[in-house]
């Protein structure tokens, strides 16, 4: 087979394998990075399949409906620019994407006070409360210092706030202000209080 074919081939098969996620009605076109599960008032994703969802399938998830973004998704939203001093390094950095709070809306998820699980690659699963979300001003960081997050690194996203601007966080040492705030999020599971 010469290049031509190949690619031509190549490119069949990718419209191909796009026709089932487009009529399951999935309008996330790139690959997702982060799912919203549990009490949402839009889903844009079918149920949890045990044969497909092998990551949250092993961290113990199982949903009826979700709501998933891909990168175009997070960077269509406003972009809030942070600059923590981060434990890593001790050194000052800047910290790029959406609100926490945009993402949950856009999943439709209520005011009330349900329980925010944010859960990252390797398991790590923390609760803040949707005050703290609010009031910490909770982003999902896509970016630092102008670079995306790298998976296998704290990326590609990480749900993260600037500690140094409340007085409660900035008070803690530094390598306990960031516990609330998993790198490698990509997956929210929101239940009900």
């Amino acid at each position: 087979m010469n290049k031509r074919q190949f690619l031509q081939t190549s490119a069949l098969g990718l419209a191909a394998t796009s026709l089932p996620v487009a009529a399951a009605g999935r309008r996330t076109p790139g690959p997702v990075l982060l799912t919203l599960t549990g009490q949402i008032g839009k889903s844009n994703r079918g149920a949890f399949d045990p044969a497909f969802d092998q990551m949250l399938g092993k961290h113990k998830a199982n949903f009826s409906k979700a709501y998933t973004f891909d990168y175009a998704a997070l960077a269509a939203l406003p972009a809030i620019t942070i600059k923590p001093t981060l434990e890593y390094d001790g050194k000052v950095h800047t910290l790029s994407g959406p609100l926490l709070t945009h993402v949950l809306a856009m999943a439709g998820v209520k005011d009330g006070n349900p329980r925010i699980l944010l859960q990252a690659l390797d398991g790590y699963t923390v609760a803040p409360t949707l005050d703290e979300i609010r009031n910490y001003r909770f982003i999902i960081a896509t970016h630092r210092d102008g670079v995306a997050l790298p998976l296998g690194g704290i990326g590609p996203l990480w749900a993260v706030y600037d500690a140094d601007r409340y007085p409660d966080m900035a008070a803690k040492p530094l390598k306990e202000r960031f516990a609330l705030c998993p790198w490698g999020i990509y997956h929210i599971n929101v239940q009900a209080a």
